[in-house]
């Protein structure tokens, strides 16, 4: 059995020399071979010569994975190479602010404290994209709540600021400022790089003889002009938020001095006591056994005495 195996493993062994030695002898035909199945599938031939003179990735050109993925991420806001937002060659910093400032007003005085918060944004120029008035409680005990979400202009931001804080009492004030001079520079000189290459298929295009070639390079052309409006539109909506900064305002009326006064009810009663007598019960099963060990204690010791 041994002589066997061993004899089937030689063969292998002599199997795989062999192939090894006829790949050695006709790797020139197994090289043209795969030549020219990539030239056959790579597509119209004046095509790949331009985007190849011309230093381009084909696969990014013909719309590939990296074409997808830009068109990907600024469909959900864009975020490709210009991750870092430090630049620390740009003097003029991008800063986008957002302010969340929560305050309490005197009981009584809610509506007077809203419409001094409605004569700022007017006399600021501001805009009011949210807002949320409740009442809460009833009676005595009711308050009102009031939440809004402003959107500023940065020049007015410190001014507005000053303002609000004086409506009533400032109970908490939380300030962001978010650097994004990085991304909005490099953003900049991206929509310029992808400008050069519309251009480029542009002049492409007019060369172009065959049908094929007019039609993947007008696929270029589209896909590249909703690149550039992607860049675009993500660099306008960064200048809007550089432009303009958020303010998150809370108004919480003072609740009234009553509001912590509860009558017990009488359910609470009854619960109490059915807990105060289960725990008399409890007790008493403890200390029976502690009862019955004393008793016959106390029997052995007199018994003991009397001898």
């Amino acid at each position: 059995m041994i002589k066997f195996i061993y004899s089937l493993v030689l063969d292998i062994q002599m199997g795989i020399k062999k192939q090894v030695a006829k790949i050695k002898e006709n790797w020139l035909i197994i090289v043209l071979a795969i030549v020219l199945f990539l030239f056959v599938s790579g597509g119209s031939g004046f095509l790949n010569s331009v985007i190849t003179n011309s230093g381009l990735d084909k696969s990014w050109a013909l719309g590939g994975t990296e074409m997808t993925g830009l068109s990907d991420s600024m469909g959900r806001g864009y975020s490709s190479s210009a991750s870092s937002d430090f630049a620390p060659e740009v003097e003029e910093r991008k800063l986008i602010k957002t302010t969340s400032l929560s305050m309490e007003i005197k009981r009584g005085l809610f509506n007077e404290a809203e419409a001094k918060l409605k004569n700022i944004i007017t006399l600021s120029d501001a805009y009011l994209l949210n807002e949320q008035v409740s009442k809460q409680g009833d009676k005595k005990k009711s308050y009102y709540y009031g939440s809004y979400q402003l959107k500023v202009d940065t020049e007015k931001y410190d001014s507005v600021i000053s303002q609000l804080k004086e409506i009533g009492t400032v109970e908490s004030f939380n300030e962001n400022a978010y650097d994004v001079t990085g991304r909005y520079t490099n953003t900049e000189i991206e929509i310029e790089v992808e400008k050069q290459r519309l251009l480029m298929y542009e002049q492409i295009y007019a060369d172009a003889k065959s049908v094929t070639d007019q039609i993947e390079l007008t696929n270029l052309i589209f896909n590249q002009e909703r690149t550039i409006k992607y860049l675009e539109d993500f660099l306008k909506n960064l200048d809007q938020r550089i432009d303009y900064s958020t303010i998150y305002f809370v108004m919480n009326e003072e609740r009234s001095e009553y509001y912590d006064i509860i009558f017990v009810k009488f359910s609470d009663l009854l619960k109490t006591l059915v807990e105060s007598f289960n725990n008399l019960i409890n007790l008493v099963f403890v200390l029976i056994p502690w009862a019955i060990a004393l008793v016959i204690i106390r029997f052995g010791w007199k018994f003991f005495k009397k001898e």
